[in-house]
């Protein structure tokens, strides 16, 4: 049988975090090490003092970083380093399995030809606002999809999208495409797809094999993660140039307007059209950043510590 690990980046981990673990131990394809690679040690401990977590989890394996040492790129390869399993599966910390069955559908979509990647899919959590459900479907929608390089001219930067908030990995390939950018302050699972795809490879987005995960970001943190976008996108011109993303932000914005002129609930479109500046805001002054000082650009993005390095 094929061996699977799960690979999870952990800052500052709650009770959704022991919700995931949990989650995890119940799948119908057994697991064979859980890495958590946990930013800050005293914030692991906090969460576990006092508890048998440790003991009733044999197979989980932590290993820690200080704050500065973080990069999304570079602390997923090294997570990767610790696995020897034949496939990866990258989670994030507050990525909750909705059944028994993501591992085994995810892996089903990988053992499929020539695919590289498999990714699932969000489902809001139920305390997701209206807009933040639409978002979740708009990104992550009922069908699922392969995609390769010859969907590029119908599906754009869509063709490349992919998420390691579940996402699994073919080991082998991933080796021989050189893993994930090193030093990266966003996108890297993204970067990686169109690395894959651009090398003839798949992504296929498995709507069966289902997380909860959704946020509701104030207009500060929109502002923040859209400009840790832009500069991602300036930092890989070569792929965003080619294939530009506003057209589909542009696109969801009017969907999400509409959607709530439906549900009559129009009383949330000031907010979202408020939001949606904020968004486009930061992430033009992020694909900009170069032309602007470097105090400014520290104080505008999310992943300070990316700077440092």
């Amino acid at each position: 049988m094929d061996q699977v690990d799960i690979i999870i980046p952990a800052y500052k981990p709650d009770r959704k975090f022991l919700a995931l673990i949990d989650k995890l131990t119940q799948q119908s394809v057994p697991i064979n090490r859980i890495i958590v690679m946990n930013t800050e040690q005293k914030y692991f401990e906090r969460l576990v003092y006092g508890t048998s977590f440790c003991k009733d989890h044999h197979n989980i394996v932590v290993k820690h970083l200080s704050k500065r040492e973080f990069d999304h790129g570079r602390t997923r390869n090294q997570g990767v380093r610790h696995s020897q399993a034949d496939y990866f599966i990258m989670m994030t910390q507050d990525a909750v399995p909705a059944d028994e069955f993501l591992v085994e559908r995810l892996l089903a979509s990988l053992h499929q030809d020539k695919v590289a990647v498999a990714y699932a899919r969000q489902l809001p959590d139920e305390e997701s606002r209206e807009e933040e459900k639409y978002t979740r479907n708009f990104n992550y929608p009922p069908q699922s999809r392969t995609k390769t390089q010859a969907d590029a001219s119908e599906l754009g930067i869509k063709t490349f999208f992919c998420s390691n908030v579940c996402a699994a990995y073919n080991r082998e390939l991933f080796d021989s495409l050189g893993g994930f950018v090193k030093h990266a302050i966003f996108n890297e699972d993204m970067l990686y797809a169109a690395k894959a795809v651009k090398a003839g490879y798949a992504i296929a987005y498995t709507a069966e094999a289902q997380v909860y995960h959704s946020h509701n970001y104030t207009n500060a943190q929109q502002f923040h993660r859209n400009f840790d976008l832009g500069v991602s996108q300036a930092d890989h011109w070569e792929l965003f140039e080619q294939f530009p993303s506003e057209s589909e932000g542009i696109r969801m914005v009017k969907g999400m307007v509409a959607h709530l002129k439906e549900k009559k609930m129009k009383r949330r479109i000031p907010h979202v059209l408020c939001q949606s500046a904020f968004k486009y805001m930061g992430y033009l002054l992020g694909k900009n950043y170069r032309r602007l000082p470097r105090r400014f650009v520290t104080s505008m993005s999310s992943n300070k510590e990316y700077w440092m390095h």
